[in-house]
């Protein structure tokens, strides 16, 4: 890729949970129970990487979600992004082979793939710290041996696939194609409490066009219907954690009726959402629409830059001033309002004043030196670059207060404000523990329906007493059309929200959860 990017760990941010207990009951759903383990703090390798690797969390994203497409093109390796899984570590245990060999994998709706680590694996440190598999003690191994590789922030998880039974709570998946992995990468999964992971998302995402493991527990019958479901029980003062059913939905984890919108690109599990709503005020920012994934396997909830600043500031976050949003403001700001104010279609508003390219449907980075400074003829097409993306931010919070009939001094007071509140390069922004009380509820479009956060659900709360520390659960991430906008809903949103993934009828839907 060109560069060196790590996998972010945050687990200080968040509790790891456990994958305990699963059962086939009486009603014919596979039941997966969770116990909640908590972030040790004496735990000094965790505590390093989380120190070291936060930078990283926007990078990581970035690759999983297909922000960078320089991943080479050798046609026996497959590669996908996948994202930092030390924020929430939902993990359980399975057994590969006859008799069954244990190992502890994430449960993942954002990747297809199940891989574990193998006895071949000699010279990663993290492979003698975890579960390996033994080809020559299963009596049901079928040999494969294609090449596989699974791109992470710090380099490549490489192995080779190869068949065997797969069980999974009373179930057992015949002749599952798995990657058993050789190299693994350094620090972050020496530090894991998994051995591998478990996809759930769609085939059309797996390396190497394996076939999922939910979609063998389909074809081979053991599924009572082509539907799994999330509840996560985000009291932390309760020891359960909640529960992921297969084969169908437990009423007991919801109330009320759920909101169903159709999966409308299959991978992840990926729909349309509507506006995003900060108290109760629309942002206008997705009233057009924009993409979202519901993705079990991170904790935040990640989104545009534009908004993520939004809320950011309204909850009082604080993270890195950006100078190129400043000096948009101080150079173009009134020139931007007065354009909205002719009724400019704000798409073009930042093309018609050089810092970007209108490609028909919004505005790119010019790419070349466009941005020249009044009377020495000077240009630079790096501050170029960065003004178009801070250009289009600036159009959106300006029609935003436009639209609430401020004035155009306090206009440019706040979008200055906004610039304050960008996220940091690490992407987490930090606000006060005391003040929760004052925060605003931010919600999202869904379908025909609201979906509120409150405060306590939105913030992640790390200590207790003076020592306590918060932290923002919004992350931006910035995915360009025409895959973008792009948000994804984490446990943020799905602790509280149940979350049914409807495999069978293409839709994900979203209840209160119980």
């Amino acid at each position: 890729m060109g560069m060196s990017m790590n996998v972010v760990v945050l687990s200080l941010f968040v509790l790891s949970i456990l994958f305990s207990v699963m059962t086939a009951s009486d009603d014919g759903l596979v039941r997966i129970g969770l116990k909640k383990k908590k972030f040790d703090p004496n735990n000094r390798l965790a505590s390093r990487l989380e120190s070291e690797d936060q930078q990283a969390l926007i990078a990581s994203m970035q690759e999983k979600y297909g922000l960078h497409n320089n991943h080479g093109d050798h046609e026996d390796t497959d590669i996908v992004a996948l994202k930092n899984y030390m924020d929430a570590q939902y993990y359980g245990e399975i057994g590969v082979g006859t008799p069954p060999q244990k190992f502890t994998v994430i449960f993942d709706t954002g990747s297809s793939n199940l891989w574990v680590p193998s006895s071949k694996c000699y010279f990663s440190v993290a492979c003698y710290f975890h579960s390996k598999y033994k080809a020559s003690e299963s009596k049901t191994y079928k040999k494969n041996g294609k090449p596989a590789s699974i791109q992470y922030g710090t380099g490549a998880i490489s192995g080779f696939f190869s068949y065997d039974n797969v069980q999974v709570g009373n179930l057992v998946v015949e002749d599952q194609e798995f990657i058993e992995t050789t190299k693994e990468p350094g620090l972050i999964f020496l530090a894991a409490k998994f051995d591998g992971i478990l996809g759930l998302g769609f085939k059309e995402i797996s390396v190497g066009k394996a076939v999922p493991v939910w979609y063998n527990m389909l074809k081979q019958g053991l599924i009572k219907e082509p539907v799994f479901s999330f509840w996560l029980n985000r009291n932390v003062g309760e020891e359960v954690g909640g529960e992921i059913v297969f084969g169908g939905v437990d009423p007991d984890h919801y109330k009320g009726k759920h909101t169903y919108v159709p999966v409308t690109q299959k991978g992840y599990w990926q729909f349309d959402m509507g506006d995003v709503l900060i108290g109760d005020k629309p942002t206008g920012f997705c009233a057009g629409g924009c993409a979202a994934i519901a993705d079990s396997g991170t904790s935040l909830l990640a989104g545009p830059t534009t908004v993520i600043t939004m809320i950011n500031h309204a909850i009082g976050a604080t993270g890195v001033v950006s100078q190129e949003c400043k000096a948009v403001v101080q150079q173009y700001g009134q020139t931007i309002i007065d354009l909205l104010l002719a009724e400019t279609q704000p798409q073009k508003i930042c093309s018609q004043i050089g810092l970007c390219t209108f490609d028909g449907a919004h505005g790119v980075s010019t790419g070349i030196e466009s941005v020249v400074e009044e009377g020495n003829g000077k240009s630079s097409g790096v501050q170029g670059n960065a003004m178009c993306p801070a250009c289009e931010m600036a159009v959106v919070w300006m029609q935003n207060q436009l639209k609430q009939n401020q004035t155009q001094d306090i206009i440019l007071n706040y979008v200055n404000q906004l610039c304050d509140r960008m996220p940091s390069p690490m992407g987490e922004s930090a606000v006060e523990c005391g003040s929760l009380s004052s925060m605003p509820t931010v919600s999202f479009t869904i379908g025909d329906e609201v979906f509120d956060l409150s405060p306590e659900e939105y913030i992640l709360k790390v200590g207790e007493g003076p020592q306590a520390q918060c932290i923002s659960g919004f992350t931006a991430l910035d995915v360009p059309p025409p895959r973008g906008p792009l948000w994804i809903l984490g446990d943020v949103f799905m602790g509280r929200y149940h979350t049914v993934f409807d495999f069978g009828k293409e839709r994900v839907g979203f209840a209160e959860a119980a």
